[in-house]
């Protein structure tokens, strides 16, 4: 259209030279360019107007369309939690009630029960050549688990480690049969066998069967040698010794460092356990300026091999003096930890590198407290914060008025409302009055000894018979007889929190927050006696009558002592098991909080953040840390700071084994507003309360078969205290 009006002014100007014709011309134009305005106007505002109706359409379909997205975000997330929890549990009954997303139970594993007063099994050093050490040791840096070991232990592992030699069709793991062994290949090749079926091979320079140097399993597949092959083979019972000794000895040395430092010489025994446990190892290359003159100084060195050379820049001066040089076990930059001051000279690593023992100001004062302050009270004992339910002394076995006289004979098993590893758990009443229940605990004697958790046992009878807590299932009265040793429990008919969270696949943060606070209480009180418990999951907590949560099955619990000592057996559930527990370093209290993260990651996602399709896998993803982990949407930035605080992978690190104690988390924001005082009162309305017909009413447990595995009798003698 522009361009016809342009050729027609084009033809009327240029047509003729008379006036009237350019007048007329001129009329034309005008006439035409009004004609062009119009229309353009009315052109625009039917094109603006379609825009509109165009834009408000394509904003309607983008609503539609993160409606869909948010939708299968959802059902991903339901077909994720299906994948990899829904699997019918081997010890379970179909029945109406069941719902289809079952997932599995969560086992705690065990390895041989160890205290720190056995005194060590000599293991002979094998000699090898040094190409055959150095594969050795290549191979086991290589693997996933075995690479987080430090140089010392991969050197004493390697040293013990001695061979065996398989004829071509040998079996060396047959699947099923228990673990004792770890390998590493130095020739000839071998299959992996599952199902009857080649599903990989190994070579030389490669581990396998890592997994039976943590604890007792069955193998998981089998391994047969496909020509002459010959192994290097590393026993649990060595590896865990190296382990222990290793790590006792580098913390023994930390702790005489320390008892020779002036400014920690007032410093109690246990101070200074705790200060060596904050201690870090750095490594200074040659030349390496580890502290500068001038510049602002936050951090105390102990100088743990190698030397270093002091030096100082005089006013003026370009060249630097040097003072003198430290040796091993000497200290510097102690004033750091009184006060953020200017260092007064050059500390430098000297040939071939210097390796420190550092302590950082910041989480020393926020893990012990500030040092003139320690020095100044010079504290004989450490000083007890009373729990806020302060247990007091230990306590002796209660007395049950209704239970006395009572024998094993005179109970009547209404149901079994749990099973487990080493028994199970019914539901009975007394035959002479059903208007009261109880839980029985059976365990099976044999099996206890074969397993070689005799100690686990005990611990649970003597903890559990020192312990009154509401927020801790008590124990009545223990039995025995010839095939079983026999826990006579508090009943908590509303089930475990572990059911709950299976049929609903997640807490809302009410429920996860009121179930945590249970949990936080139960550990206050166990803290306080020295009881670490180190099986927390939600399969372990059940829900009284009025729905407050208990903590139950004590198995793996155990009373540190002396208090701040740590213990070495490697016990829990795989995905709650903290980074110190899978690398053997010896653990304590703080575990149970890194346990606790975890709980509030799955209570609120469905899922444990840490999973895999065997044990070593989750081990693996454990040491990657937290960080490594994906948080689902319901779990907002508060709250995945406070898993983030509970699951650090430095024990000391941790909210709750600070300073600040458990009042730390207590404090945290997610609990804001949360009544406590309530909670211990109980005096709140718990966010679910169980529906329970009455005393002998065990339907909000799952239906379990008959027992048909009666187990010897076991008269060795060790139960002779229940």
């Amino acid at each position: 259209m522009c361009h016809a009006l342009l050729l027609f002014m084009g033809n009327a100007i240029s047509g003729g030279g008379g006036s009237g014709i350019s007048r007329k011309a001129t009329e034309s134009t005008r006439s035409a360019m009004s004609d062009l305005k119009m229309t353009t106007t009315t052109t625009t505002a039917a094109d603006v107007g379609q825009l509109t109706r165009d834009v408000e359409r394509l904003k309607a379909a983008m609503d539609e369309k993160d409606r869909t997205i948010e939708q299968l975000g959802r059902a991903v997330d339901d077909i994720r939690n299906m994948l990899e929890n829904a699997v019918t549990n081997q010890f379970l009954v179909s029945s109406p009630q069941s719902p289809q997303h079952r997932m599995d139970k969560k086992k705690g594993v065990s390895g041989e029960c160890s205290t720190s007063s056995e005194t060590p099994i000599p293991f002979p050093k094998q000699s090898k050549p040094i190409k055959t050490k150095h594969l050795i040791k290549q191979a086991l840096c290589k693997n996933q688990f075995l690479k987080n070991l430090n140089t010392n232990q991969i050197s004493e592992i390697v040293d013990v480690m001695y061979t065996k030699d398989f004829e071509a069709g040998a079996y060396v793991i047959r699947k099923g049969d228990p673990g004792c062994c770890l390998y590493v290949t130095e020739e000839g090749k071998l299959d992996v066998i599952q199902s009857g079926r080649v599903v990989d091979s190994i070579g030389p320079g490669e581990v396998f069967g890592e997994m039976a140097i943590l604890y007792n399993c069955p193998r998981t597949a089998s391994v047969r040698a496909v020509q002459d092959v010959k192994v290097w083979t590393l026993e649990r019972v060595a590896y865990q010794q190296i382990m222990k000794t290793s790590a006792m000895r580098r913390f023994d040395e930390r702790v005489g460092f320390l008892k020779s430092v002036p400014l920690m010489k007032d410093l109690n025994e246990e101070f200074l356990t705790k200060i060596a446990d904050v201690l870090k190892e750095e490594f200074y290359p040659e030349g390496h300026y580890i502290i500068k003159q001038d510049t602002l100084g936050d951090k105390f060195y102990i100088l743990s091999e190698g030397r270093v050379k002091v030096t100082k820049t005089n006013k003026g001066e370009d060249e630097e003096e040097e003072f003198g040089v430290l040796e091993q076990g000497e200290f510097f930059g102690e004033v750091a930890l009184l006060k953020k001051d200017k260092r007064t000279a050059n500390v430098v690593a000297m040939h071939p590198g210097a390796e420190c023992l550092t302590l950082d100001r910041e989480p020393f004062v926020h893990f012990i407290g500030d040092l003139e302050e320690l020095k100044n009270k010079k504290y004989t004992e450490l000083p007890r914060k009373p729990s806020v339910q302060s247990p007091g002394e230990i306590k002796t076995k209660t007395f049950y008025p209704e239970l006395f006289r009572v024998e094993l004979t005179d109970f009547e098993t209404v149901a079994t409302i749990g099973v487990g590893g080493f028994g199970r758990v019914d539901l009975v009443c007394l035959k002479l009055d059903r208007n009261r229940s109880y839980a029985m605990k059976k365990l099976k004697k044999q099996h206890i000894v074969d397993m070689q958790q005799q100690e686990h046992v005990y611990n649970e009878k003597t903890i559990l018979e020192s312990c009154s807590s509401p927020f801790i299932g008590q124990l009545y009265q223990t039995y025995k007889d010839n095939r079983y040793v026999y826990m006579l429990m508090e009943a908590c008919l509303g089930g475990e929190v572990w059911t709950l969270l299976r049929d609903r696949r997640c807490f809302d943060d009410n429920a996860a927050c009121f179930v945590v606070a249970c949990v936080v209480e139960a550990l206050d009180y166990l803290h306080g006696i020295d009881v670490v418990y180190r099986d927390l999951k939600p399969e372990n907590l059940l829900l009284d009558r009025q729905g407050f949560v208990k903590l139950v099955d004590f198995g793996f619990a155990k009373r540190l002592q002396p208090r701040s000592k740590k213990t070495w057996t490697f016990c829990g559930t795989p995905e709650y098991v903290a980074p110190e527990v899978v690398l053997n370093k010896g653990h304590d209290r703080a575990v149970d909080f890194w346990a606790l993260g975890i709980l509030v990651y799955e209570l609120l996602a469905g899922i444990p953040p840490f999973s895999g399709k065997d044990p070593m896998d989750i081990y693996n993803a454990i040491l990657k840390g937290i960080g490594a982990v994906n948080f689902p949407r319901q779990m907002n930035k508060m709250t995945q700071g406070l898993v983030k605080q509970l699951c650090r992978s430095d024990p000391t690190e941790r909210i709750g084994y600070q300073k600040g104690g458990i009042q730390d988390i207590r404090r945290h924001e997610w609990f804001k507003g949360f009544d406590w005082t309530g909670l211990r009162n109980k005096s709140i309305i718990p966010p679910i309360v169980p529906h329970i017909n009455n005393p002998l009413d065990s339907s909000n447990f799952d239906i379990y078969p008959e027992d048909g595995d009666v187990p010897p009798d076991e008269s060795s003698g060790w139960d002779s205290e229940f």
